[in-house]
């Protein structure tokens, strides 16, 4: 099969498949933009002054993976943890605005809401000020979220685990994660950290980037080939990861290379990438676990999956800031 078997009218009985509840679950963020432009450089230090035009809030980390999800039509919900904060009656509201189920998230005096705050002048990041908790979740932190898993797992075709280093994913967290969706016949994803030694073993996908497969098999990357399928370090890394973590399916995002789709007994898949024009890649991880998972559940092919999500990555990454695609954009790259 190559990129261009996929067509439009395949795309849009897929995304009409595609109406299963799928549950997210991982550290929700808030991400707050300030955009302005720069003209001068401070006279107190050589840094830019960046004039405010205006500010944009959007949900972030795992609430981004629900967002990209909600604007592909999927009913979602959402489990994370969050402060007892503004930040998050300010994430609430914006996740029931973008039709999350966010009711089910926790809220702990002890935690602050995690808060991304990017500063943008003419297209381009100036600097990122980051406002989060990183504690792992406790014992009675950890029961009360699984149990919420548990009140939601009958209704739910999927569930995706976004991992960013804040705390919620821990081994426990996970674990019983994968018992449950292993117990009920649930594919499970999940966006891998490796900074967290966790047994990411027995999964359905696995999509780390490149930076992270490397990571995981405890291999340095120190070439890089034109073509992906040449590279003989990469093909060692998934190979290894295949074989040490077995799950039913790697995806490796490549940035501008597209990305390899990895299944034991077989060889890995490449798609190159669609991106015309790379203004933000910020989310777009998010973007390819989401579409991923929905097209599986819709039942699409892995390399049906696979070429869905590059799509629709080479779509965000051409937006400014944690940016979704809607269906119409979707079904637009096919034609």
């Amino acid at each position: 099969m190559t990129a261009t078997s996929l067509n439009s009218a395949r795309v849009r009985r897929i995304l009409e498949g595609s109406r299963q509840r799928i549950l997210v679950i991982g550290d929700v963020m808030l991400d707050h933009f300030v955009w302005g432009s720069v003209g001068r450089i401070s006279p107190e230090a050589p840094v830019p002054v960046v004039d405010f035009e205006r500010e944009s809030f959007m949900p972030g980390g795992a609430a981004n993976v629900a967002r990209n999800l909600t604007s592909l039509g999927v009913p979602t919900d959402l489990l994370g943890a969050v402060g007892m904060d503004h930040a998050s009656t300010q994430l609430r509201g914006i996740l029931e605005a973008h039709r999350i189920g966010c009711d089910r998230l926790l809220r702990m005096s002890r935690r602050m809401t995690s808060v991304k705050t990017r500063i943008v002048a003419h297209m381009q990041q100036v600097v990122r000020i980051d406002r989060e908790t990183r504690e792992p979740l406790d014992v009675k932190a950890t029961r009360q979220l699984l149990g919420k898993v548990e009140d939601l797992l009958p209704g739910v075709a999927a569930v995706i685990v976004g991992d960013y280093g804040k705390g919620v994913v821990t081994q426990p967290v996970l674990d019983g994660l994968k018992r449950s969706c292993r117990e009920r016949g649930i594919w499970l994803s999940l966006d891998p950290k490796p900074v967290h030694d966790l047994n990411l073993s027995g999964l359905s996908l696995i999509t780390p980037n490149r930076k992270e497969a490397f990571e995981l098999a405890d291999l340095v990357d120190d070439t890089r080939q034109v073509n992906p399928l040449e590279d003989r370090k990469l093909m060692l890394v998934s190979e290894r990861l295949l074989k040490e973590l077995q799950p039913a399916l790697l995806l490796i995002t490549l940035g501008e290379q597209g990305m390899l789709l990895c299944r034991r007994d077989q060889k890995p898949f490449h798609i190159p990438t669609i991106a015309q024009e790379i203004f933000d890649v910020s989310g777009a991880g998010d973007t390819v676990i989401a579409t991923f998972t929905l097209a599986i559940a819709a039942g699409a092919s892995p390399v049906e999956a696979a070429i869905l999500s590059n799509h629709a990555a080479g779509i965000v990454v051409g937006k400014v800031g944690t940016a979704t695609v809607s269906q119409e954009e979707l079904l637009a790259s096919f034609r």
